[in-house]
């Protein structure tokens, strides 16, 4: 008996690599129907079921109209994205909302590098969790017991995503002939794109090095410090859930506040992104920033790297929305927060005025964000990756069933349906 034979599935764009292509493969082994549409050489070439695969190269303007006949034409009662914010995929959404049709939605790991974040509906600011308290998951967690993984250290697999990166640009850049209306969803070209991603990969030597002595210098300086985590301009939880049209902006509203309210021999050192390529001019605005708010000597700038030493040093950390501050509450430090995040409760941001929190950060509770924290690893958090093969093997054993049960993540613990889940350890 085929349990699953009226589910038909509607894939769009995934993450970079054969992700999507593996959890397609598995829903068509669990009896769905599935379908992924293209808008580029690079997801044509990652999808390798040809009877599937639907091309859409018209102009965008189409898209919606496409995306009804797709979604009413076919039956489709569910459909699959990566990110809720980017054009084609919230147009799909709000048909998709329209129609009835269980909207499934990944994205990078609200308690990365080891877990992958996978909900209903829309994810960061569109999540569910917005609307949560933690009462509430309080409530929920009540016939839950779980081991507590340790914070992790380190982006799992941040040399593949980079790989991947590349190697999609190219072939979108190279081999995108037969889709000449397709338009990225960022405001840069393709080609752009692409020596980016090869830069990335060419400097990263150059930037370790850079990192270390960077990092050395502020593990070895003695001083007092603030950690600033920094974002991608260009990623969408930056441009769609904050206050911020820049990095610089936010960058100056920072160095602002840290000269009127630290004291004066405490530092304030900037973290990168992981994956920062440049694009957008960190570098030199933090750099035009200490000159014009006096604080030479005292700003460091680190280029990527791990988070953990330097967290437990830090004095307290300050970000716009980075899933980075989960790392921050873990360890009890004080944080500030200017974006919509999940992890914007109360109990864990700090409601001080900028100036203030430099002065004298109040401490969250560490408590409530135990709990908070182990309400997302029973729910929404799956252990595994996008882009390694181990990491995607972890993933596919839990998020296919996930993804076939009738409740949300969020509602199976409630109704105690949840399915058991394998905690990833850091093994040191």
């Amino acid at each position: 008996m085929n349990r699953f034979a009226d589910r038909r599935f509607l894939m769009l764009q995934g993450p970079h690599g054969p992700f999507f292509n593996q959890l397609g493969r598995m829903l068509r082994a669990a009896g769905c129907t599935v379908w992924r549409v293209g808008f580029n050489k690079g997801d044509e070439v990652f999808w390798t079921h040809r009877p599937s695969f639907i091309r859409f190269d018209r102009p965008h303007e189409d898209w919606a109209g496409t995306a009804r006949d797709l979604i009413v034409g076919r039956g489709i009662t569910d459909l699959v994205l990566y990110g809720d914010t980017r054009p084609i995929h919230a147009e799909a959404i709000e048909i998709a909302r329209a129609e009835g049709v269980t909207v499934h939605v990944f994205e990078e790991g609200y308690l990365r590098p080891y877990w992958v974040s996978y909900e209903r509906g829309g994810s960061n600011g569109h999540s569910r969790l917005m609307e949560m308290t933690v009462t509430e998951m309080r409530a929920a967690l009540a016939q839950s017991q779980i081991e507590f993984p340790e914070a992790p250290p380190r982006w799992g697999d941040m040399r593949q995503h980079v790989f991947y990166g590349a190697l999609y640009h190219f072939m979108v850049m190279a081999l995108n002939g037969g889709y000449r209306n397709f338009r990225p969803h960022r405001g840069i070209t393709v080609f752009d794109e692409f020596r980016l991603y090869l830069r990335r990969l060419l400097t990263m030597p150059l930037h370790m090095i850079e990192r270390r002595i960077a990092t050395a210098r502020v593990k070895f300086g003695g001083f007092p410090f603030h950690l600033v985590l920094m974002q991608l301009e260009h990623d969408a939880s930056f441009r769609m859930h904050s206050p911020f049209g820049s990095q610089t902006e936010f960058i100056d509203m920072v160095m602002e506040g840290f000269a009127k309210g630290a004291p004066r021999h405490h530092h304030l050192v900037f973290k990168a992104h992981p994956l920062e390529d440049g694009r957008a001019p960190v570098t030199a605005t933090i750099r035009a920033a200490t000159r014009k708010f006096g604080l030479d000597g005292r700003v460091h700038f680190v280029r990527g790297g791990k988070l953990a030493g330097l967290l437990a040093q830090a004095r307290s950390a300050v970000t716009v929305n980075s899933t980075a501050a989960q790392q921050v509450l873990w360890r009890g430090l004080p944080l500030k927060a200017f974006g919509r995040a999940v992890f914007d409760k109360p109990e864990f941001v700090s409601p001080q005025p900028l100036t203030e929190f430099f002065a004298n950060p109040s401490r969250p509770d560490t408590r409530a964000y135990r709990d908070y924290r182990h309400y997302l690893l029973e729910t929404s958090q799956v252990p595994g990756g996008f882009y390694s093969a181990v990491g995607r093997r972890a993933l596919l054993r839990q998020v296919v069933d996930m993804m076939l049960a009738a409740e949300d993540p969020y509602q199976a613990l409630v109704a105690g349906t949840a399915a058991p889940r394998q905690q990833l350890r850091a093994v040191t």
